[in-house]
Order: C-alpha cells, then structure tokens, then sequence
C-alpha cells in the first residue's frame, strides 16, 4: 500500500483478465482516491500462494474455498461481497468413453484426478457427485497434482499426491486414473465424455431448484485496509459493480450476484461442503467472513 501523493492510494492488486474485469483494468472505470497496480500473475490463482503466505498483494481475488481457509487459519484478509468469477461446473468432471461408460457412483473405490483437492471446482463437483448422484466422496482415491495454498492445511486420508509434472489429463485417457475434475482443462480429445450425464442441462434443472451459482472468486482485500480506509474498500466494491455492468456482450446469464444477502445461499453452500469434504476444520457462518464494512456494503 502506498500513497502517490496525499489523496491517492495505490494498491497491489492481484486481478485476472476477464471479460467482467476488462474495464477496471483498462482504466473505464476509476477513482479519484485509489489506483490499482495489477502487478498479479497472468492466471490470478498463481497468484493465491503469494498473496496469503508473503503478503504480495493489498486486494485482488481470491477463489472462496482458498478464502474460507484463510478465514479457519486466521489470515489477515477480509471479503467483499462481490463476486468476480461464478459458472455452473456440472460440466467439469471427465472419462474416457472408450474404456467403458462411467456412472458417478462408479468412481468409488477407483482413483480421480484433481490439480489440488482443494481447488473450488473440485469441491464443487464433488458436492454434486455428492449431494445428487449419491456418491460416496471418502470412497473415492483423490490423486492430486499439488498442495493447497495455506501451509497450515492438509489434504485428507483418501488422498495421494501423484509424482510433479503429471498430466492428469493424459493418466485419464490412459485409464490410469478412472475420471478427472478438470473444468476447463479437460482434455480436447473426442474420447472425453462427461462424468455427470446432460451436465449443462443438469446444471439448469439444480440452478431452477437451488437458485445458486457456484461461486470461483470474490474479492478480497487486507483487513488493515478494511480497519483504517473503509472509504477506499466502498470504492473497491463500487468500482467492480460498474465494471461488471460494463461487460461487452454482458455478464453470463446467470452469473452471482453482487451483495451480501444476495450470496448468502451460495456462501453458505461453499462453506457446508468444504466442512463436508474436510477442506476447513469447522463450520462457520456467512456473516463472519465480513467485517463492519465490508458486510454493510450492497
């Protein structure tokens, strides 16, 4: 955090380029008392490690699992209700159909590839393989790619770390691993077929049913920041409100929402299943993930 000159603070920020971000960071929408230098990584969850272990940015986003265990851990940052990142992730989970169809409760006892355990679209995926399909999520053998972003965290018993470097993609074709929960990195190849049957269609159905779209990132700043310039954080979250509005093409219908009580559900489902999946040691409620002024805004 530096101040430029008496009025204006720069903040480090930690912001990937998306559509729904393309004016804050082109400079559309701005403020006469805080700049941000988007000093973050290319993809922001590189960016996650830095943030939460060396302090590296003052605010930026950060995925909502990543968020709830830096809250369990006690970690200095505190979130605005303002989502930057949400999609349906039915879709998200993979098999090779060529070595044979694959139901979800199939997985059990057979070995499923994640890039971290504790990645949001895993515990997403997983609570839909769970809540829906009735898969029995401590039966599964989660192999995965790499360690989560808190030192203090631990993945749980059913889980192996595969050797660095694997391709989680290409053990899957193979039918070293039975399926993967990949989202967007799943493999372009015409044998991948989708774990969860209709999966874009089964998303509509639970989202008619749920109303919630799975959360990826929201925003977060420093508390020190929060405490002492609560001025610069209602800025913040004004700030992303108008770039959203300001999405070419608009955002995707539907996208999360901007506002506290209008997040209540999805939060609250973010945090049931990572208690469930044994992601965060306890459960804790919505309003504890705000403070005094973060929790008044919208």
């Amino acid at each position: 955090m530096t101040d430029t000159n008496t009025d204006v603070l720069t903040l480090r920020a930690n912001v990937q380029d998306y559509p729904q971000t393309k004016a804050l960071k082109d400079g559309r929408v701005s403020s006469e008392i805080v700049k941000l230098d988007f000093c973050g990584p290319e993809k922001a969850h590189n960016g996650f490690k830095p943030m939460l272990r060396e302090n590296a940015f003052d605010c930026g986003e950060l995925a909502i699992v990543t968020y709830l265990q830096a809250k369990a851990y006690g970690k200095p940052w505190v979130i605005l209700p303002a989502p930057v990142s949400g999609r349906f992730q039915h879709h998200c989970a993979g098999y090779n159909r060529e070595l044979g169809h694959v139901a979800p409760k199939d997985i059990e006892g057979k070995k499923v590839g994640v890039r971290t355990y504790a990645q949001t679209t895993g515990l997403w995926v997983r609570g839909v393989l769970q809540h829906e399909y009735g898969v029995d999520l401590n039966k599964v053998t989660w192999m995965t790619g790499g360690d989560g972003h808190l030192l203090e965290y631990t993945d749980p018993d059913n889980c192996v770390r595969l050797p660095k470097g694997s391709d989680i993609g290409q053990m899957m074709l193979d039918g070293e691993l039975t399926a993967t929960l990949q989202g967007v990195d799943l493999p372009k190849d015409p044998r991948v077929e989708r774990l969860i049957p209709d999966p874009f269609n089964a998303a509509k159905e639970w989202f008619a049913r749920e109303g919630v779209v799975p959360i990826n990132h929201m925003f977060v700043v420093h508390e020190d920041l929060s405490k002492n310039r609560p001025d610069v954080v209602r800025e913040l979250y004004r700030m992303i409100g108008e770039t959203r509005d300001l999405t070419e093409g608009g955002l995707p219908d539907p996208f999360p929402p901007m506002g506290l009580e209008a997040n209540r559900k999805g939060l609250q489902l973010a945090i049931d299943w990572a208690y469930e999946q044994k992601i965060i040691p306890a459960r804790m409620s919505v309003d504890s993930l705000f403070d005094e002024t973060t929790g008044a805004l919208g």
